[in-house]
Order: C-alpha cells, then structure tokens, then sequence
C-alpha cells in the first residue's frame, strides 16, 4: 500500500499519563490485603528485582491483550525489517485486586496456543520488575514462569478502564485473534449526527476534481454517498513509529461517477463504524492523490457508472485536517442527484450458471456454521486471517450457498453467525474451477470490499428495498421453522474445499516453501501451530493399518473405554433463558413470524421466542465401541495413545486363513487371546436397497480392522511413531439446539480477549450435544517410504442424514479408499436414524480391497491438521494420491 501522511513520530504519551501509569496498573476490587500487591512491593524492592513467591495462591486470568512489538535501537545500517513480533498484557485477579502484568516474550507461545486464556486459573511461580530506562519513575510487573491450575475461581469483574500497553510508546491494543477488526474503546460505534447546512452553490463533483484536480491545492466540499467499505487494513510494522497505522478504502458516488475515498490512521477509530454503505457524507478540507495501483476494486452494482480510476480523496488528521459530517438519510434531497446503493443478488439456481471470480450478492436461511479458524498470511509470520464456513439456502434450490467468511472487520456480526438466523453477505466472488475439475462443487468467498449482516442488523440496510430479497422474505413465509431446525448443524472438523483431484494442481495451490513433509517433521508443523490455525500438509507414505473406532452418542450401553476424556473442572457458559424461551414448545412455527420483524428493526432470532426441545440422553458422553475388545485395551482405558501392537489387525494372509475375504458364515471365532466372539452382525440396507455385505449373519470377521504385511514385519522396528488420530469433543459437527445458542457460539468461536462471566452457568459439555456426523471414524496408519517413522492419523466420515448437501462425500474413481470409508459410514448412519438397529460391519470387503490396492505403493496424503487449544490438535486425512497417477510426478 502507498505510504499515507503519518502522524508523524508516534507522539509521546502526556506527562500525566506516563506517571500515572505504573499505579494504573493495578485495580483494587475490594477491602482486602491483596497477594498480588504484596508480590509488587516485594518484587520491587529485591536486589535483583526477581522473586520466586513461596506457596503462591492461584490467581484468575481476566485479561490477555496483544499489541506489537517495538523494534530496539540498530546500528546503520539497519538489517531487513522482521515479521511483526507482538507483546502481550496480562490482566491478574487475587480476589482483592486486579494488576496487569507485562508477559516475557519467550512465554509468548501460551498465549498462541490458547493454554493462557481469560478465565484461567494460575499460579505466578517467578516474576521480575522492569524499568523503562526511557522513562522517569516508570515500570512494570513482568511474568517469568507461571503454572496452570484447574478449578473456577471467584467471580471477576472485567477491567473497567484500560490504560495504554504497559511497554513501549503504543497508545491501543490490537484484536487477540487478527489484525482487522476493531478493539477497544477508542472505536466510536457511531458518530452523533448533528444537523449540517448543505450550501450547494459551494460543492463541487468528482467529475470536475477529476478534471481540475492537479491545478488546484484546496478544494470545494464534496457531498457523496458511500456504495462500498472495505475491511480495515493495520500496516504497523516494530521499526515504524505510528500512533494509529490503520487504513480503510470506500467507493463514494455523486451524480458525475464514482471514485475511491481512504481513511488514514487516527480517523479510522472515530470514523470507520460510523460511515456505513449507503451513508451520505459532506467532506471538506480533504486531499487528492493518485490512486495506488494494486488495491482491490469492488464491482459496482450499477455497471454503467462511471469510475474515476486515477485518483482518491484522501482523508487524514492532518496535511490537511480533514472535516467529514454525516448528513441524517432524511435530510438528503432528491434534487442533490446522489445515486441510490444498487446490488447484485443471485439466487442459489442462479449460481451454477457463473463464472469463476464473479462478483454477486446473496441472501439465505443459514443451515450450517463452522467453527472461527485462523490461516497464516505468511509461512513463519505471527499474522493470521480469520474465517468460517456456513452454509445458507434460499429455496431456489437443493443445494446451499457453501460460504466462505473471512473476518470483514464486523466482529460483532461475525461471532453471532448461527443457524436459523438470515444472512447477507455483499461483494461475495464465485470460487470454481471447471478447468481441472469440472464437477468440483462451487463455493463463495468473501472479497477486501464485502459486507455481512444477520438478524438484528438489517434495520435501515439499503439492501431490504431489492426484489430479490423481498422474494427470499415471501419464501420463509411458506417454511416450517420446525422442519429447517432439523437440518442445522454448529461446528466441528469441516473439509471443504476438497483437495483437488490432480496433486499437480494441489502444488500449484500451495504457496508453501516445500510442498511435501516428510513424516518426521509432522511433529514439528504440529507444534508449531498457533490456536485455531488450519493447516493443509502433504507426506508421502504407505497406508499400512486401518482400524473403526465406534462413537455413538446413542449407544450408552456399548462397552468400551471412552473417546476422550472429559474435563470436568471446567464448564461451559450459557445465557440466561427468559420465560418466553419456555414457552412455545413443539409448535411448528413460521420463519417468517419472527426472522422479517429483523429488517423491521426488531432484535430478534427464531428460538428466541419459541424453544426447540433437542431429544438428547440424559447421560451421552462419547464412547469407543470395540466389537473385539482386547484385554491390553481394557487396561490401558484411554484412546489417546495405544501401541500398535495391541491392536488386533489381520494380514492378508491371516484373513486368507480365517476366511474373512469370503465372508464365511459360522457361529463364532475366538480372538488371539481366546476370548469367544459372538455373532449374530446383522446387516441392513439403506432406502435405496444398497448392501455392502449380504444380508445374513456376518461372523466371520472378529474385528474392525486390518493391517499390510508390510506393517507386521516393521511396526515394532520403527525409530518413530507418532500417535494423532484422537478425536476431540470439538472435531464432532453437532446438531444446534437453540436452548444453548450462546454456549454454542461461545464454543466455536474464538476465545475472548476479556474474560466475560456471565450470570447463568451450564454443566453441559460439549460432547453431550448431539453428534452431527457419522457413528464413528477411522484410524489410519501411514508408514514412512523409509520404513522407519510412521504415523496415525484419523479420517472422519461426514454425513448428515437431514441435510445431504452438508458433507460432500468423496469421488470414488479419484479417492477409491476414502469414498469406500464415506459411503459405508454414510449407509449406516441412514439404517440408524431410520429408526432400525443396524451393526454394518464399517470395515466392508470394499474398504478392505481399496486399502489392499495401496498395499506396498507409495502414496501421497494429504492431511488436515487444526490446534484447537491447550495441548489438543486434531490430524485429519483428507485426500490419497497415488505416485504413479498421471499428474503426480514418479519418484525418480
């Protein structure tokens, strides 16, 4: 981007400010003697200014802020800038006080991976005191060592006044998550509007400064209305000096054409939630520049207005301090010629028919949303974007919008997207590739200039006049709220988009130094991820093993140890339910009731109003069902890591001898510890007739699972194993239950800043909602091409008998193995939700062939790995190419 007209310097704090603010510090909340005041005192007057406390108490998290680093003074000449390093504050709680202490950067990475959170518990075993040597009288307690300890404390109050970052000269904080989003109190939420005397005789037009622009220093006022808002952009960087280093582009129209406006640096806090798409806005003592050539450009709804390309209207705090007022919509006359905010809606029937990178608007009942993820912008780098998937429908069709939403700096519409709720998204471009993969299914991506609003934001949107979505509004009249609720599914593990079908078109996607890991590393990418940030790896491999763990939420009484282990020192939070959530219960209620009042103005969501009851057991943890239960297995009770020994895999050989490629029908067989296994595998076919195994008694395979020879000669010679394949509470998609939306929401999203205790609390977890996806998933083993390392990983069959569209399931001609593995999970999950107790053998002689066929060959996997928090990372396979396909390179 163009360098901007900087405030220059990054200006000094005031004098009052710099010695008020080691005592600001700290917040007493009440009477009593405060730990922590005590340890300030003592740290302070220590000959080192370093303490150990001795028997510290446990003290609550209430606040982790992150602000960016400053570069230290550097000898001429300087060496090339570093990636944006960033400091962290940590707001303290002992119950009697609250001190914000300064966080030693090489504890940095507690913060990243989410085991330093507001709302945690800790000890504070080490810590120093730090002057700024910069600074007179001034510093700050500094965190050394800390220990995490379970339990909830006492209720905490968030901090109410927040003072400047602790070190430096930054005046804000940033986002914990991103760098887009507003955060903190220096965000205006909106400008009070005061009435302005437009004199028109003294406007000019873009027309006219585009012509005139070059021979002239100041310019007539301009009056505008805004089309298009881009995200924010923060360009700060350690080695730059800016108080406020934000930007953000808009497009504004009068009657002569269109031209880009930029926000700079301290007006972007005042302004940037106030100037909303379709406000009318006076500018006077503003700048012209020439345009930066690189920036995005939105597509304007009207496409036969003009566009000043060359130049943009530059406004800043100063060089020349910018005047901007908002005028009131009821005060813009007709006669000003001011264009009117035009979309481009489509409708979902509409879709198939576009262009790849085409630029559209669209509206829908959201059915489906993910949980907030993080990507890395740069490979090393400490910035990330953040989004989520959902899916919306329209009624145009059977298929949904499939939605890409990245953060549009609209935190507060972002983290409230639910299912049930309408959802807009403005700017959005068609994502398809008909080239390579002509059945590849279509998504939307939100674009630099897109807008999204949800239920309780439409009020006043300029968007609500357009035929399109005035025909979506007459649609939800004809729907059944009940009906759409059984479709609606929150979060967990969600492959999309699919790995293409080419592995060459997978490298030319990949913006990575070196495509391929090698097995080895893999620990090392898994440790070095940051809280939710997702990853696609590639490793090349042998399939060896594969083993079916059961997870039914429905079978209690199923034998076995558990999935994963419950965290009971910790409960979930779930907002308080008024009395008119309880009272409407099982009626089939019209969408259009409750959701259209939102573009009337009323606050509302469907389930707000009226509950829907979620059939769930009283008692559903997550169980492992092993129809072949192994004694070593019973002892270790735990599924996170097993030897592979103990697992009870069949060579090829073996099921030769045992009969089990044959599907030979006896009564039973005994296991190799001579424990007899029963029969009686019932079979059951989907609706549409389709049986993976005949329909009698299925005895002769003792258990799910089943191994190469190759495996059997060189798992116990390995110098590495890695064991990933463990499945947490929040890989599961659950089915939403409005009772808990907040608790819901507050799961998938991402941890707060600022810990927010709310007044109602739930001892609901997360693993007793219901599962959303199959009965159960694989473990897969993929061995080094070395034979010396080796990894388990999991591969997690999608599908949602109420929605089919929510989960693709592979192309079997491409990905014979995974496509077997889906479609199996997939008919069985269909043969238990019709009501009909159904034990399909998930290990099928399809699954079987499929992983035969890959015996011995090298292979290329593709896995999906995710840091969920604390020390919980979920590895995925998501995609097998074979090496002697056309399109993936032979290994010379």
């Amino acid at each position: 981007m163009q360098d901007p007209t900087p405030e220059r310097g990054g200006s000094p704090r005031p004098a009052e400010e710099r010695q008020g603010a080691a005592a600001a510090t700290t917040t007493t909340t009440s009477g009593e003697a405060s730990w922590l005041q005590r340890v300030f005192e003592e740290v302070r007057g220590s000959s080192q200014l370093s303490v150990a406390p001795a028997e510290p108490p446990p003290v609550t998290v209430v606040a982790v802020e992150r602000y960016l680093a400053e570069s230290s003074s550097l000898s001429s000449p300087p060496p090339p800038p570093p990636a944006p390093q960033y400091w962290y504050d940590v707001t303290l709680a002992d119950g009697a006080c609250q001190e914000r202490c300064y966080l030693a950067p090489r504890l940095n990475g507690l913060v990243q991976r989410a085991h330093l959170r507001p709302g945690a518990r800790l000890r504070l075993t080490r810590c120093s005191y730090l002057y700024d040597e910069k600074r007179l009288n001034y510093g700050f307690l500094c965190l050394e060592e800390l220990e995490r300890v379970g339990g909830a404390g006492p209720p905490v109050p968030p901090p109410r006044h927040r003072p400047p970052p602790l070190r430096g000269e930054k005046k804000h904080y940033l986002p914990l998550w991103n760098n887009e989003d507003p955060y903190g109190d220096m965000w205006v939420a909106d400008k009070p509007q005061a009435p302005v005397d437009v004199d028109v005789s003294k406007l000019t037009s873009l027309g006219q400064l585009e012509m005139t622009w070059r021979s002239r220093v100041h310019f007539h006022p301009l009056l505008v209305r805004v089309l298009h808002k881009s995200r924010l952009r923060y360009y700060g960087k350690p080695e730059k000096k800016l108080d406020m280093p934000y930007q953000a582009y808009f497009e504004v129209a009068d009657g002569s054409g269109m031209m880009s406006m930029v926000l700079w640096n301290s007006l972007c806090p005042e302004w940037y939630n106030s100037v909303k798409v379709g406000t009318v806005l006076l500018l006077e003592q503003y700048a012209i520049k020439t345009s930066y050539p690189f920036k995005t450009l939105p597509t304007p709804g009207d496409s036969q207005m003009k566009r000043f390309a060359t130049i943009e209207i530059s406004l800043n705090v100063r060089d020349p301090p910018t005047k901007i007022s908002i005028i009131p919509e009821e005060m813009v006359k007709p006669e000003w010629g001011l264009p009117e905010v035009k979309y481009r809606f489509i409708t979902r029937s509409e879709l198939d028919d576009l262009p790849n990178n085409h630029s559209c608007d669209v509206i829908g009942l959201v059915t489906f949303v993910g949980r907030a993820e993080r990507a890395r912008k740069r490979e090393h780098g400490e910035d990330f974007w953040l989004y989520r998937w959902a899916h919306a429908i329209d009624g145009t069709s059977d298929q949904p919008f499939i939605l890409e939403l990245f953060a549009t700096s609209q935190p507060d519409v972002f983290e409230h997207i639910h299912p049930m709720t309408y959802l807009v998204c403005t700017q959005m471009r068609v994502v398809r590739d008909l080239t390579e993969n002509p059945s590849s299914t279509i998504y939307l991506t939100t674009s630099n200039e897109s807008q999204i609003f949800i239920t309780g934001w439409h009020k006043g949107q300029p968007y609500t006049k357009d035929t399109k979505v005035k025909n979506f509004i007459q649609w939800t009249k004809t729907q059944s709220e009940a009906d759409q609720m059984k479709k609606t599914v929150i979060g967990g593990y969600y492959p999309f988009p699919r790995p293409p079908n080419n592995f060459l078109k997978y490298c030319k996607n990949n913006k990575v130094e070196s495509v391929l890991k090698a097995i080895g590393e893999t620990g090392k990418e898994i440790e070095d991820l940051h809280y939710r940030e997702h990853k696609r790896i590639a490793v090349q491999g042998i399939i060896s093993a594969i083993r079916y763990v059961s997870c039914s939420n429905a079978a209690e009484e199923a034998s076995g140890v558990e999935l994963v282990q419950k965290d009971t020192s910790q409960s979930l939070e779930s907002s308080a339910m008024s009395k008119d959530d309880c009272g409407h219960k099982g009626k089939n209620t019209n969408l259009q009731n409750k959701e259209v009042k939102s573009f009337l103005g009323q606050h509302c969501t469907p389930g707000e109003q009226h509950q829907h009851q979620s059939l769930l057991p009283k008692k559903s943890s997550v169980k492992r069902k092993i129809p072949c239960r192994l004694n070593t297995d019973a002892e270790q009770g735990s599924a996170s890591v097993i030897p592979v020994s103990s697992y009870p895999y069949f060579t090829r050989s073996a099921r030769r001898k045992f009969g089990l490629d044959e599907f030979q029908h006896e009564d039973s067989v005994q296991d190799k510890n001579g424990q007899a296994v029963s029969d009686g595998l019932q079979c059951c076919t989907d609706q549409e007739g389709m049986s993976d195994v005949p329909e009698t008694e299925e005895t002769g395979r003792t258990c799910d699972s089943w191994q190469s020879d190759l495996w059997a000669q060189v798992k116990d010679k390995l110098m590495k194993y890695l064991h990933h394949s463990t499945i947490f509470p929040e890989s599961i998609p659950r089915k939403f239950d409005y009772v808990h939306k907040d608790l819901l929401m507050q799961q998938y999203n991402l941890h707060a800043a600022v810990h927010q205790p709310k007044e109602t609390r739930t001892d609901k977890n997360i693993d007793e909602f219901k599962s959303a996806s199959g009965l159960g998933y694989y473990e897969v083993t993929v061995l080094g091409i070395n034979h010396d390392v080796a990894i388990d990983v999991a591969f997690l069959p999608l599908f949602c008998p109420e929605d089919p569209h929510l989960f693709q399931l592979e192309d079997i001609q491409n990905d014979t193995l995974l496509s077997c593995m889906s479609c199996i999970s997939a008919c069985q999950q269909k043969a238990t939700s019709n009501g009909r107790l159904c034990d399909m053998f998930p290990l099928s002689n399809e699954i079987v062939e499929a992983a035969m066929d890959l015996d011995g060959k090298h292979v290329v996997c593709i896995l999906d790995i995710c840091h969920l928090g604390d020390d919980k990372v979920e590895v995925f396979l998501s995609k097998i190419y074979k090496t002697m396909e056309p399109g993936v390179l032979d290994p010379v």
